[in-house]
């Protein structure tokens, strides 16, 4: 599996405090799409899991998502969109961080699924 979008359009990139902040960056004042993808209530309580085992392990949140993602057996490479160097350095540091089942119980938890959007 080849997993699109596992930061969730920057969401778990750390840079947003709530799924509908458009202040942050660029790309969240005009991401319309993200807007209607992302308003499920528990998407924040995802967000601040990520943020607080971030925070905890001294790292940025995306090593955290990406470092989750890949601990799917499942998963063979995700399509990370790196716009920036640092994003591409933060995706491969995420290479060598591996969660504890306290932390991936933690970063699941909150999680409900959604139903499918977008692709009508």
């Amino acid at each position: 599996m080849i997993p699109w979008s596992p930061l969730a359009r920057g969401l778990l990139a750390g840079s947003r405090k709530t799924p509908d902040d458009k202040t942050a960056t660029t790309r969240s004042a005009s991401d319309e799409f993200a807007w209607n993808l992302y308003d499920h209530p528990a998407d924040i309580d995802v967000m601040r899991a990520c943020l607080e085992v971030a925070i905890q392990r001294g790292i940025q949140p995306a090593q955290v998502a990406i470092a989750w993602l890949l601990s799917k057996p499942f998963v063979t490479a995700p399509i990370i969109g790196a716009t920036k160097l640092e994003h591409l350095n933060t995706a491969v540091a995420s290479l060598d961080l591996t969660l504890s089942v306290e932390e991936i119980h933690r970063l699941e938890t909150p999680y409900q699924p959604h139903a499918v959007r977008g692709f009508n």
